[in-house]
């Protein structure tokens, strides 16, 4: 489904503000809420509502750098508070390979992207047939391991896609799972990465081995 205002990939910019996160995962078609409140994010959030609308999604690594591929969100929801924060939701659009870093612009960094890899990001997955029992077997197992809760209605009513993304991105796995999520090939092959992983947690795994 187009979301209203979503550029077409011939739309998506050379250059994009980046916003580096360790742990924080956004997908094609996910959202994700933000909180802004550091001066050069809210300089950054500024210049994207004053452009394109489009934030670059990006890891950080342990020693500092930058993974080279992150995902590009588009705000659609934008609220500044009384004490000069930005309430934002990022709508997952296309992920892109940073070819060069650019001078930075008002304490933000910035990155020429290249997006021709991913240009299948912008249609809708097709290649999903997730063993649903499979899933919520381990689902349940990881939830009690970590202590966390689900509507299992919920996941019962969403759809493959919806349901995938969502997990990918609010499972709290370790950085590198979650960068290696990200570069999964096809939305298949993230759904096989994703189960494996849920089923090394909950056999008191170590991680994943990228």
């Amino acid at each position: 489904m187009h979301t209203p205002g979503t550029p077409k990939y011939q739309q998506l910019p050379e250059e994009i503000p980046l916003f580096p996160l360790q742990g924080v995962l956004l997908l094609p078609r996910g959202q994700l809420p933000l909180n802004i409140f550091e001066p050069r994010y809210v300089a950054m959030v500024d210049e994207a509502i004053s452009t394109h609308r489009l934030i670059g999604m990006i890891q950080t690594k342990d020693d500092g750098g930058l993974y080279d591929i992150g995902c590009a969100g588009r705000i659609i929801s934008y609220n500044e508070t009384f004490d000069g924060r930005y309430e934002i939701v990022l709508h997952g659009i296309c992920r892109f390979k940073t070819t060069e870093e650019l001078p930075q612009k008002n304490g933000f960094r910035r990155a020429a992207a290249d997006w021709a890899d991913y240009k299948e990001d912008m249609q809708p997955m097709t290649c999903l047939d997730i063993d649903r029992a499979r899933l919520i077997g381990l689902l349940k197992s990881y939830f009690e391991r970590h202590g966390l809760t689900c509507s299992w209605d919920a996941v019962d009513k969403a759809s493959d896609e919806k349901l995938m993304t969502s997990l990918a991105m609010i499972c709290p796995f370790e950085a590198k799972e979650k960068q290696a999520l990200l570069e999964a090939p096809c939305c298949k092959e993230r759904a096989k990465l994703f189960m494996t992983l849920l089923e090394m947690e909950c056999k008191g795994g170590c991680g994943c081995r990228h």
